[in-house]
């Protein structure tokens, strides 16, 4: 049973280092990508239009893999398939 709870804390752990690693870098990723579009903006301000759109699209992905890192967590929170096999092993 000892080691079901140290599964379980460990789990508990890999879950905070997924959703704050994948915060920081989302958050790193969006400020970087906004700092060249107003500094890209400021140079040409012709093509702001298309450079809104990419832009745009841009952080649309970087969010969206973060959302990936959080449902992933959520997954081994809630149905954590390590400990289910362990537990089946056990009985």
């Amino acid at each position: 049973m000892e080691f079901i709870a140290n599964v379980q804390g460990l789990t508990a752990v890999a879950i905070g280092i997924i959703v704050g690693l994948g915060a920081l870098g989302a958050a790193l990723g969006i400020g970087i990508m906004g700092s060249k579009f107003l500094e890209s903006a400021a140079r040409q301000p012709e093509l702001v239009p298309m450079l809104q759109g990419r832009m745009f699209l841009l952080a649309g992905l970087i969010d969206a893999a973060f959302l990936i890192g959080v449902g992933v967590a959520m997954m081994f929170a809630f149905a954590n398939p390590l400990l289910a096999a362990l537990q089946q092993a056990a009985a």
